[in-house]
């Protein structure tokens, strides 16, 4: 009889490991729990990597042996299948390369409001000589602030905002602010943006279209974050997200409260969101944990994106210090695909 539960035990320990690391192939990567479990695939390696020390030392035990080989083999197995994906995707914190004439420098970064100053913020523009920057929860006035300073170091940028409400004073989070710079041209949010007609569910996304026709389509990008109570509006947004990323020349910001893994049935063409790739995953920081801050960036979760169109080649991403947010932020180096 113990055998047979040990044999039980393991079959189902088997099932859950493949679930938990490729929940994908089960089509669960969108369903509670699995998308909450998969987004922090640091914790499911050490997870693994525990369970397999104790297997070890249940072998000391003879009745448990045979059982606990069992676990220790399927433990390891799931160990090297997630230290494999997140090898692929990249663990660090990556670089920048040097910058050129055609380069566009794309920062994205949840402020939580006021918790970063408006300095901090445009001293990271500055310093990374960035062209866009997306800034879900962040008040206009804010990113007004970050446009004087920038003007004032000889870095202009146009400021776009969109706000979902009308009360006076709202919290930040229904807010989303957008600076461009003018060397990219002209820019103007849609106005199925503005009035909410086409739009992320709960906190505000923008599309912000070249007035002249050219130049990149922005993006910014705010997804609900996929609590049990708003799991459907959280895949309705994903939705919404992917659709904003036809073919043609599209950069896509923000905080999507989503991994990679969330995304696998949304991408189309070789995309990971629509026609967008994204640029973290191809420059070596796929893995690196945006949200929360306060955790280490190997047990986050990297739900900070910036994607792009192919006729964009992501050439280095950087995460950066939270500076008092609970998001990091993340800023990638696009350069124009070779024809």
């Amino acid at each position: 009889m113990l055998r047979l539960l040990g044999i039980l035990l393991t079959v189902l320990f088997a099932i859950a490991t493949a679930i938990v690391v490729w929940p994908q192939f089960f089509q669960l990567e969108q369903t509670f729990p699995f998308a909450q479990i998969v987004a922090v695939r640091g914790v499911v390696l050490a997870a693994f990597l525990a369970i397999a020390v104790l297997s070890l030392l249940m072998l000391f035990a003879r009745p448990l042996r045979g059982f606990a080989a069992s676990i220790l083999i399927v433990a390891l197995v799931g160990a090297a299948a997630t230290g494999a994906i997140g090898a692929m995707r990249g663990f660090g914190t990556g670089s920048l390369p040097e910058k050129t004439d055609a380069s566009v420098r794309v920062l994205t970064w949840n402020t939580a409001g006021e918790a970063v100053s408006a300095e901090t913020i445009a001293d990271a523009i500055l310093t990374r000589e960035v062209d866009v920057v997306t800034l879900p929860e962040t008040a206009e006035s804010v990113g007004e602030r970050i446009a004087v300073m920038l003007r004032e170091q000889g870095h202009p940028m146009w400021v776009h905002h969109v706000q979902f409400g009308d009360v006076e004073n709202g919290p930040q989070a229904w807010e989303t602010t957008i600076l461009i710079s003018p060397d990219l041209g002209d820019y103007s949010v849609i106005q199925s943006s503005e009035d909410g007609s086409s739009n992320t569910s709960s906190v505000p996304s923008a599309v912000i279209m070249p007035v002249s026709g050219s130049g990149p389509t922005i993006v910014a990008v705010h997804a609900v974050a996929p609590r049990v109570e708003a799991m459907e509006r959280w895949q309705s947004d994903l939705e919404w997200i992917a659709d904003q990323c036809p073919q043609g020349d599209f950069i896509i910001a923000g905080d999507f409260n989503a991994t990679l893994d969330h995304m696998a049935a949304l991408g189309v063409g070789g995309g990971d969101m629509g026609y967008c790739r994204d640029a973290a995953s191809r420059t070596g920081t796929g893995i690196t944990g945006t949200w929360p801050a306060d955790y280490p960036e190997l047990i986050g979760a990297p739900i900070d994106h910036v994607m792009a169109t192919q006729n964009w080649n992501p050439t280095g991403s950087l995460v950066l210090d939270a500076a008092g947010s609970d998001h990091r932020a993340l800023v990638v180096q696009l350069d124009p695909a070779a024809d």
